[in-house]
């Protein structure tokens, strides 16, 4: 699997912080973001379980940009 990077969080120091990727062979976006805490994650559970398999990750508003651009990669994909 090879992800295509598309942004880091401008605002963080380039280690550990927000990330997003384009996988164009799975056609998925993968994020990298902070773990939500119990309240946060008790609202998502309003709306249903959350499998095993699954996780709620947080990302900041500054990362619209790079979460759109990563959407305009994906639509550009040729695989389908």
């Amino acid at each position: 699997m090879t992800l295509r990077f598309i942004a880091k969080d401008p605002n963080t120091d380039g280690a550990n912080c927000p990330t997003v990727w384009v996988d164009e062979a799975r056609q998925e976006l993968v994020f990298q973001g902070w773990k939500t805490d119990a309240d946060v994650r008790a609202d998502c559970l309003k709306a249903g379980p959350i499998p095993e398999t699954e996780e709620v990750v947080r990302l900041p508003m500054r990362m619209v940009a790079a979460i759109r651009e990563a959407c305009d990669v994906a639509d550009r994909s040729t695989v389908r």
